[in-house]
């Protein structure tokens, strides 16, 4: 790849510019990091603009449950009588099984109220065929908060199959077709194929048109989420692609994520670095604080003391002129 070029600015923000060679240096060491990987990124130019386009990693950071469309491109859902495929290559089996396809994009979902004790879908009596949970976050399947089976709780062989009547699947992720409502775990991977011109709002849209969500995208914010505790929220005019470009490509230091707007607050760097201290250590911080105040203060005092002696003393002066005249 060329990454040379000429020294034009590329926008990256409301206001916001870099230099064509800088954003191809920051580039080129992105590439590097993912040799031989599918999140590499390509670029070309269009009528003298740079484009960059590829995947981009996006981590669910939701915390309330998420609506899914009933009916996918006018087609009725229907649940089907065997193992079978349904619309647009989404398998399902009559009892909980699965056959992915490897082609579709993966999604994580898990109960929003479930606990570690929790069964995995498919370990209970009727519903053979689910596969063991891998170890990567993105592929672990789990069920959604509706028809979640805890231990101990006995059901009736009717009840069992009224759940599984209800139970679908999108992409081997279990959720209660009745009701069309799970939550993404927390912190689980995805990804979609964007490009540099694409702004915040354009690419929500594509993440929640790719899984079939209901939710506006005006519910939604994306954030770069530091390790370090700091978060900052992308605002409407700023590339997503650009940004994780130039936050660079590790996500151990950073991750982009999909979070609610009203759930989340930005920290920014100042705060940040305090937040992972223990509370005996922003104790001292604070004492050191408060007793440097107190010094501030009290060489404050002394300084208009002096100066309010120093006035009173020239009006004294001013007045007593006249008279001795």
């Amino acid at each position: 790849m060329d990454y040379g070029g000429c020294k034009y600015l590329v926008p990256c923000g409301k206001d916001k510019y870099i230099s064509k060679n800088e954003l191809l240096l920051h580039l080129k060491t992105y590439n590097i990091y993912y040799e031989g990987q599918n999140l590499q990124l390509r670029h070309r130019e269009e009528e003298g603009e740079l484009i960059v386009e590829g995947l981009l990693n996006i981590s669910w950071g939701l915390r309330r449950p998420i609506r899914l469309q009933m009916q996918d491109d006018n087609q009725r859902i229907r649940p089907p009588p065997s193992s079978s495929s349904w619309h647009s290559g989404c398998n399902l089996g009559a009892h909980g099984s699965v056959l992915k396809p490897s082609t579709l994009p993966d999604i994580q979902v898990t109960d929003a109220e479930a606990t570690p004790n929790a069964e995995a879908p498919g370990s209970g009596a009727g519903e053979p065929g689910s596969a063991p949970p891998e170890e990567t976050p993105q592929l672990m399947r789990t069920r959604s908060d509706v028809g979640v089976r805890r231990r101990g709780s006995a059901r009736t062989p009717s009840e069992q199959r009224r759940i599984r009547r209800h139970r679908f699947s999108i992409n081997g992720h279990f959720y209660n077709h009745k009701t069309s409502v799970f939550t993404p775990a927390y912190g689980s991977v995805t990804n979609v194929r964007i490009n540099s011109t694409m702004t915040t709002p354009q690419v929500l849209k594509l993440l929640l048109n790719k899984f079939k969500i209901e939710n506006s995208a005006e519910e939604f914010a994306l954030y770069i989420v530091h390790t370090s505790g700091e978060k900052q929220k992308l605002r409407a005019s700023d590339y997503p692609l650009i940004a994780r470009i130039l936050q660079g490509p590790c996500e151990q230091v950073s991750k982009v994520f999909l979070m609610e707007k009203d759930q989340v607050e930005e920290v920014t760097y100042d705060v940040a670095q305090y937040i992972k201290f223990e509370m005996p250590v922003l104790r001292s911080f604070i004492q050191k604080l408060e007793e440097e105040e107190d010094r501030e203060v009290k060489k404050l005092m002394r300084k208009y003391s002096i100066l309010r002696l120093m006035i009173e003393q020239r009006l004294e002066e001013i007045s007593e002129g006249p008279t001795a005249m």
